[in-house]
């Protein structure tokens, strides 16, 4: 099986976003990455559903973790009788795929792909914990791939000498933008706004371009509008948690704010991902510990008794969105029923 992680940044690379071997999940723990390279070890699913929660990864990092520790959970339950094993693998699938609230349809493909491959691995006497590892590795080439289609129409928007405002980590698409750009010999410059609380723009969309041979800045995340103001931003993207019918953007908080500077200053929004099914109404927002806010890396910046607010996610109306790109063509985020009017692969 060719690679689609081949030229890609390290991180990107997938021993290094979640891995399985030997009954344990070794996953890359981009809280502190790139100032250093530490792997946190999971020895059991539910320590890889609170590394989920926990941050240790983040963007489509979960998902690959995901399908690691249901092979965990299989390798757990090896020794018990086959309706035993689904049992356990079942009570596996939603403890992993609820370990964040935002986004548990997503995930819970990624789980029930792994279900499945547990019944068929049982009915023909294979290893179980090898068989849901070799399809969740799989499952990765098939995502990259699938995101290389929507990287060829992103980049389509970018003009040469162009210069790109992110949001976030967008994880694959990031990875895969940059490649098919240097594949044309487009040269473009990206400006990240550094994503706090966990500094996921600064840290990791920053590591990536730069691994990847582009020029890249950092700006802090209350200076967007002055830098498309001042430095002619040509496009604005970000990937997405949710694209929901009806066209609502769900995605790192401070993406709202990024689509409404972008649509005063006239420069078009492009969201990148593959639409959900869900409508707005089935997306819960995540509100997470406001102790994150208050402190960065164990160090506390606030006095004793001030309080913090965080919710992890913001919902970007479809007015701001310019347009949907996804691999079958850039839509209109008020038409994304048609993107459902011709066969859906599923890559999870």
């Amino acid at each position: 099986m060719e690679r689609i992680d081949k030229d890609l940044a390290f991180m990107l690379r997938y021993e290094n976003v979640a891995w399985y071997e030997s009954g344990k999940v070794k996953i890359l723990d981009r809280r502190i990455y790139p100032t250093e390279v530490r792997f946190v070890t999971c020895a059991s699913h539910q320590e890889v559903a609170k590394a989920i929660a926990d941050m240790v990864t983040q963007s489509a990092g979960p998902y690959t973790a995901a399908g690691m520790g249901m092979a965990l959970a299989a390798y757990e339950c090896k020794d018990l009788k086959e309706e035993e094993q689904m049992n356990y693998l079942q009570d596996a699938a939603y403890t992993l795929s609820h370990a964040r609230p935002t986004t548990v349809s997503r995930m819970a493909l990624v789980v029930n792909g792994c279900l499945e491959v547990a019944k068929k691995a049982l009915e023909n006497s294979q290893r179980i914990d090898e068989e849901i590892f070799k399809h969740t590795v799989d499952s990765m080439n098939r995502r990259y791939s699938k995101i290389g289609e929507v990287a060829n129409y992103l980049v389509d928007m970018f003009p040469q000498n162009g210069k790109v405002m992110t949001q976030c980590f967008g994880e694959t698409i990031i990875g895969m933008m940059l490649k098919e750009a240097k594949r044309r010999n487009k040269i473009v410059k990206f400006f990240c706004p550094e994503t706090r609380p966990f500094l996921q723009g600064a840290r990791l969309t920053a590591s990536v371009i730069h691994d990847q041979g582009f020029d890249v800045t950092v700006i802090t995340d209350n200076m967007p509008a002055i830098t498309m103001q001042t430095k002619n931003i040509d496009l604005f993207t970000s990937a997405a948690d949710s694209i929901c019918m009806g066209g609502h953007i769900v995605n790192k908080v401070g993406t709202m704010q990024i689509a409404i500077v972008a649509k005063h200053f006239g420069v078009p929004y492009f969201v990148t991902g593959i639409p959900d099914r869900d409508t707005i109404d089935k997306v819960k927002i995540e509100e997470r510990n406001p102790k994150e806010v208050l402190e960065f890396r164990g160090i506390k910046n606030t006095l004793e008794g001030v309080k913090a607010y965080y919710p992890a996610f913001d919902i970007t109306p479809p007015y701001l969105v310019s347009g949907v790109v996804t691999d079958k063509g850039i839509y209109s985020p008020y038409d994304l029923n048609r993107y459902f009017l011709t066969e859906t692969d599923n890559y999870w």
